[in-house]
């Protein structure tokens, strides 16, 4: 028996040194790569930061000649391993072109009638180009709005190209260079808003025979080191979803009049003070009017409580824009935002209102809001001119009691008349002649524009009234002239006459169901 074991032992060892002999160059090479790998792993912490070589590299690498390894161990199971790394890799390579080509912008109606925004950003950081929507504006004509990295605009020359890729593949791409447009005067932030336009040739129509096709945008740094260019795909048409009787001037059927488009709602605000704007203002512009009003992070479950009746009317659209806070852009990017509203519905309406929710549109007793625009018809935009009002102090006239259950506009009724060289102005154009636009007015239009209507329209102006959720009546006064803090003002009943007229028209409208709203 001992010698069994004995021969046993010596055929164990026989097999061992022959099996290391035939696989000696494999072992030899497997040790040499790991002694190799051991070595740079010592040495890593101690390399330059700017070093290529990555922690994942090097698990990378140990991966590989651990696979290689286990195929010469083990000849049996080399297909299906090779077949799993393969697997991996692909999954890993399909999942960079899936980041590298996001999604296009999209947006869903919630439950509650509100329309909820997305915003994707394409590029390095800060973005190349940060995309809000895209829109058609005619047969041959295109609108991309979107933000862009301010020090990229200062300190490069980027440049846009528009594409236009046909979904039948056997009709011919069609390329032009895009017109890009700063509407924000230099204030923006991180991010400045961008217009591009893109206009293709005008013997040209785009997608023809309503067979669908995708706008490509060519986003290029225009770096002098470094010249990148993000492919966009900004617009998709699907087939026969182009109506475009829309661009025929001579059928010209807009669905409102008026239509009002908000800029960027933010903040504390008081849902009692939106409570009588909109109210003043539904009655101001009658049945064919719409108000469009842009939340980013200023529309509480309060407010929204006060604006929904007139919504369940089909009179005010929300739009939920709060994505856009990660864009570091002028107050709460409002150029985008108007530019968005202006190219969106720049079909449904003869005339569009830019102003806030602190303000108030007047026109003199014996004129309308009807008769003034015809006045006006001649003109792409005319300016509207500001009456300041304190937003804290009230006309005592009719006692403390009684002054304190008045609206906002009822009772702060004293106007500032100290005199300035010049007031700021909002304003209202015919959006179909107007390229891009701005917070105060537009500079993009074709057309002429009016400066002198301070006789046929005005706002008036509660500066900071709409962020106090608070009683705004910090100081009651009888006079008709007073001077406070060195400011002079004078007694200003316009709008305070006007507050029982909104008051019924509410109560005709909707009903009381906003009666119990609080500050």
């Amino acid at each position: 028996m001992a010698k069994e074991r004995d021969q046993n032992t010596k055929d164990n060892k026989n097999l061992l040194i022959c099996f290391l002999w035939n696989f000696s160059a494999e072992l030899k090479l497997a040790l040499m790569a790991l002694l190799v790998l051991c070595t740079l792993a010592s040495l890593l912490p101690f390399l330059p930061s700017s070093s290529s070589i990555s922690a994942s590299d090097l698990r990378f690498c140990i991966s590989r000649i651990a696979v290689n390894s286990t195929s010469v161990n083990s000849t049996a199971v080399e297909k299906p391993v090779l077949d799993n790394v393969v697997m991996t890799e692909k999954l890993v390579l399909d999942n960079a072109v899936m980041t590298e080509k996001p999604p296009l912008s999209e947006e869903t109606v919630l439950s509650n009638g509100v329309i909820k925004r997305t915003f994707t950003g394409y590029g390095w950081a800060a973005y190349n180009f940060v995309l809000m929507n895209a829109y058609r504006g005619g047969v041959n004509t295109f609108a991309v709005i979107g933000l862009s990295s301010k020090p990229l605009h200062v300190y490069a020359h980027p440049t846009y190209r528009c594409e236009w890729i046909p979904l039948n593949q056997s009709d011919n791409r069609i390329l032009t260079d895009g017109t890009k447009i700063l509407t924000d005067w230099g204030y923006g932030r991180v991010y400045t808003t961008v217009v591009v336009n893109c206009t293709f040739p005008s013997t040209t129509v785009i997608n023809p025979k309503n067979t669908g096709g995708t706008l490509l945008l060519h986003a290029t740094t225009g770096d002098l080191d470094r010249n990148i260019t993000d492919s966009v795909p900004v617009l998709t048409e699907t087939p026969n979803t182009v109506d475009f009787t829309l661009y025929e001037s001579h059928r010209r059927r807009e669905k409102y009049d008026y239509l009002y488009c908000g800029s960027s709602l933010y903040g504390n605000l008081s849902p009692q003070r939106i409570r009588e704007w909109i109210a003043y203002h539904v009655r101001f512009f009658g049945e064919r009017s719409h108000f469009v009003l842009h939340d980013s992070g200023g529309i509480s479950e309060e407010v929204f409580e006060v604006l929904k009746p007139w919504i369940e009317l089909g009179r005010v659209t929300i739009h939920d824009i709060k994505d856009q806070e990660r864009f570091d852009g002028y107050y709460h990017n409002q150029f985008m935002i108007v530019n968005d509203c202006l190219h969106r519905y720049r079909f449904m309406t003869k005339w569009m209102f830019f102003f806030d929710v602190d303000e108030f549109l007047h026109v003199p007793v014996k004129e309308t809001i009807s008769s003034v625009m015809e006045s006006l018809e001649e003109y792409s935009q005319f300016t509207i001119e500001q009456m300041p009002m304190s937003s804290q102090l009230c006309y005592d006239g009719d006692g403390p009691a009684r002054t304190y259950r008045k609206w906002g506009f009822e009772k702060l009724a004293y106007r500032d008349v100290k005199k300035v060289p010049r007031r700021d102005r909002k304003y209202a154009v015919q959006p179909r002649n107007v390229f891009a636009t701005g917070v105060h007015m537009s500079q993009n239009l074709q057309g002429k524009t009016y400066h002198r209507a301070e006789g046929k329209i005005r706002y008036f102006h509660y500066h900071g009234s709409i962020s106090q959720r608070r009683e705004p009546c910090r100081h009651l006064y009888n006079g008709t002239r007073i001077v406070h803090d060195n400011n002079p003002y004078v007694l200003d009943t316009t709008m305070r006459d006007i507050g029982l007229a909104v008051k019924t028209f509410e109560i005709r409208t909707i009903g009381d169901r906003l009666l119990r709203t609080r500050q």
